[in-house]
């Protein structure tokens, strides 16, 4: 799999970041391909679906779902499933969402029409830049541990305003107003000094998924399913000109 042109990974890998990248190739480096690649791929086998019974079970299968979604969104065939009469009721017993993708609150990437899944498909967390915290966390924690999730999408974009805020206020900008500050300071180890201007903010967006998803994989609940098998933490970038989402090695 490719990453962006250009952008290097920062210093020695971590054990956290370790773990990170095994959880994403073992097993799925021919799903991801054909994401990368850009060609629809046929059908899973493991339909998505709002019932405990019809959702995908493990790492490559959930990947692999939301691998022919986004191929159906940015060619435009769209199905918009789990949306029906009988899933509706389904769910009014219990969810069993087969991904969690942790997202930007960015209105121009919304996950459930980015991977083309329905209700009670993905657990859906969001925060400016993807930027963790203690609420974040937990959030994520429930719904690997309490629902089982064998998938964490960490969803980067293309002309993340938070990222270039942080651009901004690490050249020197005024600090920003009340708790935006904050994300400020999350997004700072994700600048690299070397690069200037646009390509400074574009890399600093890969780098910032990156980090999220090594931190999160290095959680110790999360990084002992991720060393079991059960579990795959995965970094991915949306490119807002392309509809496409990436994955990020």
């Amino acid at each position: 799999m490719r990453g962006d042109a250009g952008v290097d990974d920062e210093g020695p890998a971590r054990p956290g970041r370790r773990r990170l990248v095994r959880g994403v190739l073992t097993g799925a480096a021919a799903v991801a391909a054909g994401l990368v690649a850009g060609f629809p791929r046929a059908p899973s086998s493991a339909p998505a679906g709002g019932g405990a019974g019809s959702r995908p079970t493990t790492p490559d299968s959930a990947l692999e779902t939301l691998v022919e979604g986004n191929a159906r969104w940015r060619t435009y065939h769209e199905r918009h499933p789990d949306q029906t009469r009988t899933v509706r009721r389904t769910l009014v017993a219990g969810q069993h969402p087969f991904a969690v993708v942790l997202g930007c609150v960015d209105s121009r990437v919304p996950p459930e029409l980015v991977f083309d899944q329905g209700l009670g498909d993905l657990l859906t967390v969001r925060s400016a830049g993807e930027v963790l915290d203690e609420a974040v966390l937990g959030s994520i924690a429930y719904g690997v541990l309490e629902l089982r999730i064998p998938l964490v999408v960490v969803l980067g974009h293309q002309s993340c305003g938070a990222v270039a805020a942080a651009v901004r206020a690490a050249e020197g900008g005024p600090l920003l107003p009340g708790h935006m500050q904050y994300l400020v300071d999350q997004i700072r180890p994700a600048i690299d000094r070397t690069l200037r201007g646009a390509a400074r903010i574009d890399a600093a967006i890969t780098a910032n998924v990156r980090l999220v998803g090594a931190r999160l994989a290095a959680e110790p609940e999360l990084a002992a399913k991720v060393a079991a098998g059960s579990l795959a933490v995965v970094g991915a970038r949306y490119e807002l000109t392309s509809q496409r989402v990436r994955l990020i090695p």
